[in-house]
């Protein structure tokens, strides 16, 4: 870093909006930043003020939103000018630059990999998903500021590089998308579930399978214990298609006795009732004899291929009929009763187990150029990171640095 550059405190170079206001009372509409709005769009969206139900912070336009809440998740944005009111959720805080500091500048600053470690140290709350730093954390991190010209520089040149980047994780994320909806198509003729609508060949699936029950549903934490216990499925371990081990419960040796029916067996297919209702996963061999909660549990019996039922199930007609018969007004479930009776093609074992080989190898080189995209916009994310960090801390001259090889590593 040459010797102009200076490390200060934050506070000494920006100012912190602290202007909280009913939105009802700045008119009928207003332009809202809101933490939901911020994840899906990456801005603010204009809002009826009547149906915003607490007090925000208000805006002006021009100033930088940083999150207090859970910094390890990066959301750090510019407010753009409106001539509507703005306000934002008071989980952020409004910075606006002074006269010593590019508002541009400062946005990179704080998109940077060095202070997301700094805040997501500082947090406060033992929960993982609502931790929280303080304002004065903000304001107190010590920043690298350079002289202005140098600022107003280095904006222009990650201003380019950075839509450069985001233009090609954008275009993967477009073709992840287009191979999800192919690899759907593939799924759904392959399995014939178009022509078994046409033809009748749907039986319900009551008929074709030896059980159907239903993991701990009742206190299932009273038997919760540290260690020594059996695993335990929940919800969130079951993704479409196989079941993440990463996050088990376990249950104490009384649980696992009293909760006999809810014990897993290898080949049993598990279906999640609330949140992602419907994914389905085969219980692999490690799981065999492991418990589950508030899942429902599948027992093939010898009519029934148990990858057969998961990729009908993971389907998009499955998802309808999950959609139709989930209950419940704040967060839909589906029980079993209704999972009973989801129509299912009624065809030869043999013909299911010729099925679950083609699907296999069909999806499996759709599944692989998945990865292959998935990992490619991982290194564009390293690498803006790494640009923006390497930028803002005067590790090379962006002067002479436009057109750094951004695309190393990332095919076209």
């Amino acid at each position: 870093m040459t010797s102009p550059w200076m490390m200060l405190p934050l506070w000494s170079v920006a100012t912190v909006g602290r202007e909280v206001v009913e939105p009802t009372d700045l008119g009928e509409e207003v332009v809202h930043y809101s933490i939901p709005s911020v994840d899906a769009t990456g801005t603010g969206q204009v809002e009826k003020s009547e149906s915003i139900k607490s007090a925000k912070l208000r805006l002006s336009g021009g100033e930088v939103l940083i999150s207090k809440l859970n910094p390890r998740k990066s959301r750090v944005l510019s407010v753009a000018a409106s001539p509507l009111p703005i306000v934002s959720s008071t989980e952020f805080v409004g910075l606006r630059a002074g006269s010593a500091l590019d508002s541009r500048y400062l946005a990179y600053l704080l998109q940077s990999e060095f202070i997301r470690q700094e805040l997501d140290a500082r947090v406060q709350s033992v929960t993982r998903s609502h931790q929280r730093v303080a304002p004065e954390d903000i304001t107190h991190l010590n920043v690298a500021v350079a002289p202005l010209p140098e600022q107003r520089r280095i904006a222009d040149f990650l201003d380019a590089e950075t839509a450069r980047i985001d233009q090609l994780a954008l275009k993967r994320r477009q073709m992840r998308s287009l191979l999800t909806l192919k690899r759907e198509r593939v799924i759904e003729s392959t399995l014939g579930l178009e022509r078994a609508q046409m033809t009748d060949g749907l039986v319900p699936l009551k008929y074709l399978v030896a059980d159907v029950t239903v993991g701990i549903v009742i206190t299932p934490a009273k038997w919760y214990v540290e260690a020594g216990g059996t695993p335990a499925l929940r919800g969130l371990n079951v993704k479409p298609g196989f079941i993440s081990t990463g996050d088990l419960v376990q249950i104490s040796a009384d649980g696992h006795a009293e909760n006999r029916k809810s014990r897993l067996n290898t080949g049993d297919v598990v279906v999640v009732r609330t949140g992602q209702a419907g994914a389905a996963a085969v219980v692999p061999a490690e799981l065999d004899g492991a418990n589950c909660i508030d899942l429902i549990v599948v027992r093939p019996g010898k009519k029934l291929s148990p990858r057969y039922l998961q990729y009908v199930l993971n389907s998009d007609y499955a998802s309808a009929r999950v959609t139709e018969h989930s209950v419940g007004s704040i967060q839909a479930h589906f029980n079993v009763g209704a999972m009973k009776q989801i129509p299912i093609p009624s065809i030869p074992r043999t013909e299911q187990d010729e099925i679950v080989r083609l699907l296999d190898i069909r999806i499996g080189a759709l599944d692989l150029l998945h990865r292959k995209l998935d990992y490619q916009e991982q290194l564009l994310t390293e690498r803006r990171q790494a640009l923006i960090a390497a930028a803002v801390t005067g590790q090379f001259d962006v002067t002479t640095a436009s057109g750094r090889n951004v695309m190393d590593g990332v095919t076209t």
